[in-house]
């Protein structure tokens, strides 16, 4: 049994979840289910990021405070997590006081230590990134990203995270599964190349009031990205009671933060530098995925264009196979297209067409000639001995590709198995065997209906509604678990099958 925790970032909540945040947490909550049916001790953390100028702003211009607006606007991430059977071990809010005591005692710990000064700052803020930048930083006069920029000058508290430049590059260059995938180690590496600043950690509250404290300054509140990479850690019970308990030993080495690419300088650079000055060991790995992009290849998003709004879609091709699309189409850490025609011939393709065809083709043959009723096992055939030998490996295959941080890999695992057996059937033929030779039939049915409860077990932290559905037809009972998917001939002789709808419509 090993540990895992997952993360994902934080969201703003003065918006609304969108095919980004849809991907990052559907990959999270699939990755957390894996490792549950490996019987690994896992835990699942996402929220939401409730202070900071943007939230501010947001909910000025709705005219309420700040909080009724945040208490509004979570309710739609942790509905739309819910309708996409999104299940995290805890949803955590920046507002919830135990992290807010959690961030104070920090930024006290990193004052009392020296490692947190004041001086009076000049330069140019992006309010949308909540982020400042010198001169040499703008590009045509916008942030490096393209965002408006304001020109700021201001007394604020700055962190000494210069001082930890060196020991980041060795730390990085030392442990290359630290950062990944590799062209994002690279990138971080290349950006230290430069000499690194020191991280301005406070906002005046004349400029903004919507913030946690400075327990060392009444008249500051906490720069928004310290806060929220706090809550890695807060979740945990560190530094106050978290709302499991201190499991800060049990989880934290163990820990994958999983954040889109545009965000990787901030988790591969401030936090792990706050986690050096605070004396804590640092995540396990942070792991920056790509995008999802338009047919012209242009990043997906609200500011950048056509956006697709994760619910709109799950209606159309419904919950399970939306969250295996997302999990099968893109090799997790690179950019790929979205559209809903690529979403349509994914599920007809690889769910409709085989892995549905192979459940109602296997399900009808055994009502129609078996009674109904699972047969004896035997394997008398070769290539039935060698399915088996291809079933038996393909759990093993799924179990180190998904403790690689490769899904899409694992899903192709279980794709290719199908398949196998689809061809399998159409060499042994049982509906023609059963005419004249009803045992041999019978074997052949029997290999594919473990070969469904195979794939259903494993293919269930991916489509936990279908994947229990099916295994129901099976008249299998038993919760999914890993050696199960392991073992072959488990179906007992004269368990009945049933067959309901189909499982995969075409669409």
């Amino acid at each position: 049994m090993e540990t895992f925790y997952i993360t994902t970032p934080i969201y703003y909540v003065n918006d609304t979840p969108h095919i980004g945040h849809a991907y990052t947490t559907v990959v999270a909550d699939i990755l957390n289910r894996y490792h549950k049916l490996f019987a690994d001790d896992s835990f699942f953390l996402t929220g939401t990021d409730e202070h900071g100028q943007k939230v501010q702003n947001a909910a000025k211009a709705r005219g309420l405070e700040p909080l009724a607006h945040c208490d509004e606007m979570v309710l739609r991430f942790q509905a739309v997590w819910q309708e996409l059977a999104i299940q995290p071990d805890f949803f955590i809010r920046t507002t919830m006081p135990f992290h807010q005591e959690c961030v104070q005692r920090c930024l006290q710990v990193l004052f009392d230590k020296g490692e947190i000064y004041s001086d009076e700052y000049e330069g140019w803020y992006s309010v949308s990134e909540e982020i400042f930048y010198t001169e040499k930083d703008l590009v045509n006069g916008k942030s490096p990203a393209g965002k408006e920029v304001q020109k700021v000058k201001e007394k604020n508290y700055f962190f000494k995270m210069s001082a930890y430049q060196e020991r980041l590059i060795k730390t990085i260059e030392e442990n290359p599964y630290f950062i990944q995938p590799d062209g994002k180690r690279s990138e971080v590496l290349g950006f230290l190349k430069a000499p690194l600043g020191d991280l301005c950690i406070s906002r005046p509250k004349s400029r903004l009031n919507w913030g946690i404290e400075l327990p060392f300054d009444s008249e500051y509140v906490t720069y928004v990205w310290f806060d929220a990479l706090v809550n890695y850690i807060s979740a945990l019970g560190i530094h106050t009671q978290g709302p499991k308990g201190d499991i800060f030993d049990r989880y934290w080495q163990s820990a994958v933060h999983l954040i889109g690419k545009d965000i990787l300088m901030t988790h591969a650079v401030y936090w792990p530098t706050m986690l050096m000055a605070l004396n804590l060991p640092l995540p396990k790995q942070i792991f920056a995925h790509g995008w999802w992009l338009t047919d012209v290849g242009s990043k997906m998003s609200k500011s950048e264009g056509p956006v697709v709004a994760p619910l709109d879609m799950k209606d159309l091709v419904g919950v399970d196979p939306f969250r295996y699309f997302l999990i099968r189409d893109i090799y997790l850490g690179n950019d790929a297209k979205f559209s809903k025609e690529l979403v349509l011939a994914r599920i007809n393709s690889e769910l409709a067409n085989n892995f549905g065809n192979l459940a109602s083709r296997t399900l009808n043959l055994v009502q129609k000639y078996l009674d109904g009723a699972v047969p004896a096992p035997s394997e008398t055939q070769n290539e039935t001995k060698e399915l088996c030998i291809l079933a038996l490996q393909c759990a093993p295959k799924v179990r180190d590709h998904i403790r690689a941080m490769a899904p899409n890999v694992a899903v192709e695992q279980i794709i290719s198995l199908l398949t196998a057996t689809n061809k399998y059937l159409d060499t042994l033929a049982p509906w023609k065997a059963a005419k004249s030779d009803l045992p041999l039939a019978a074997e052949s049915l029997y290999s594919a209906l473990e070969v469904l409860r195979i794939s259903a077990i494993l293919l269930s932290p991916v489509m936990p509604n279908k994947m229990a559905t099916l295994l129901g037809w099976l008249g299998w009972n038993k919760p999914p678990n890993f050696e199960d998917a392991a073992s072959w001939q488990l179906l007992s002789e004269g368990t009945k099958v049933s067959k309901g709808e189909v499982l995969f419509p075409r669409i």
